[in-house]
């Protein structure tokens, strides 16, 4: 496929839906710093030959249109840039050839999108950013064994597991997308999806200022340590926020959910083998410890089932406890059948300072 290859481009446009014309300016103006080459990538060429012809630190900018089929990226500083939700990401017709290169591995797995490394060597430094993902049958978004990746201003919708998936990985900046209508979490970050065992440090993960509605959870985070979960809309789901933890050592937990809008997460989730039905369900510790959940405003999720309620603590699917958690500083108003719900037999968790009518037991509010 043509693929043009543009030296020492401007600093990247901050503006994640910038139109076409604003991109080619930008490679013609003066260059602000030195920076990798341009791969353009048009409707009917193949992204997967532009990521893998592109080196560490080069771009590859989609032109708007729709692409079909998977892509993995495999190579360390990659920016794969869209022109906003104009540049999408599908899956492949059922009648085009199989590829033989690494999409074939990402198109598999089921995912729309993978971003790979491995344990012994984590892939550095990916940005993905202003692009949709949508249709696919797992994942519309797949992370594993990354270092500092960084998923901005896409819009994942539509796609049959998770919006947005990270495991294995740290220092992760996921933040400005919207990622609606999943089949299970809007942002989902975990130790590993096909393993147990303890929780892994994420390093200062950030998840923020994301949009997440009418998925199965806004945010899933399972089996994780060291991140912070802030400032996001989560509307709409069966549940906002779940911390995902249980008898594993180390324990899920010291991490902040902050500063988030949780409201009307009031859809019905059915249940499944391991968990009961979700509805109503705001922010959720279950087998968590030191965790922080400060300054959220949590409004208006009503439902019946085990998880449902505002702020809601209630011991692991395998029994485990929660522990020495801090719920501070929220406002609470409109849950049902609680703002604040301690449905666990832990002893040493914290509540402080939280507007809030009713709470179970009584007297939190």
């Amino acid at each position: 496929m043509p693929t043009r290859r543009v030296h020492h481009l401007a600093a990247a446009t901050a503006a994640a839906t910038t139109a076409l014309t604003t991109v080619l300016t930008a490679v013609g103006a003066a260059p602000a710093r030195a920076a990798g080459d341009l791969h353009l990538v048009r409707p009917g060429e193949s992204i997967q030959q532009a990521v893998d012809a592109a080196l560490p630190g080069d771009t590859v900018q989609l032109l708007p249109g729709e692409y079909r089929g998977s892509v993995r990226i495999t190579t360390p500083g990659l920016t794969l840039r869209g022109a906003g939700r104009d540049s999408v990401l599908l899956p492949a017709d059922a009648s085009a050839p199989v590829p033989a290169d690494g999409a074939a591995v990402c198109a598999a797995a089921g995912h729309g999108l993978c971003v790979a490394g491995t344990d012994d060597r984590p892939l550095a430094g990916v940005t993905v950013e202003a692009l949709a993902v949508t249709g696919f049958r797992k994942n519309g978004i797949s992370a594993s064994g990354t270092t500092g990746l960084t998923v901005r201003a896409t819009f994942v919708h539509d796609n049959g597991q998770q919006g947005i998936s990270q495991e294995k990985s740290t220092r992760g900046v996921i933040t400005a997308n919207e990622s609606t209508r999943n089949g299970q979490s809007g942002v989902f970050l975990a130790n590993s999806v096909d393993s147990e065992g303890g929780a892994l440090s994420a390093d200062g993960t950030l998840v923020s200022a994301n949009l997440l509605t009418d998925n199965r959870v806004g945010v899933t985070v399972r089996r994780l340590r060291d991140l912070s979960v802030e400032r996001n809309r989560i509307h709409g789901n069966c549940g906002g926020v779940f911390v995902v933890g249980d008898e594993g050592v180390p324990r899920a937990g010291a991490l902040t959910v902050t500063r988030n809008q949780v409201v009307a997460n009031n859809r019905y989730c059915p249940p499944n083998p391991r968990l009961d039905h979700i509805q109503g369900a705001g922010i959720v510790l279950t087998g968590a410890e030191e965790t922080s959940v400060t300054e959220n405003e949590v409004r208006d999720n009503v439902g019946a089932s085990p998880f449902s309620g505002g702020i809601v603590l209630v011991h692991s699917v395998v029994g485990v406890a929660n522990a020495r958690n801090t719920v501070a500083d929220n406002l609470v108003l409109g849950n049902g059948p609680a703002d604040l719900a301690d449905r666990d037999t832990g002893t040493d968790n914290s509540f402080a300072r939280n507007q809030c009518a009713v709470s179970e037991p009584a007297g939190r509010c």
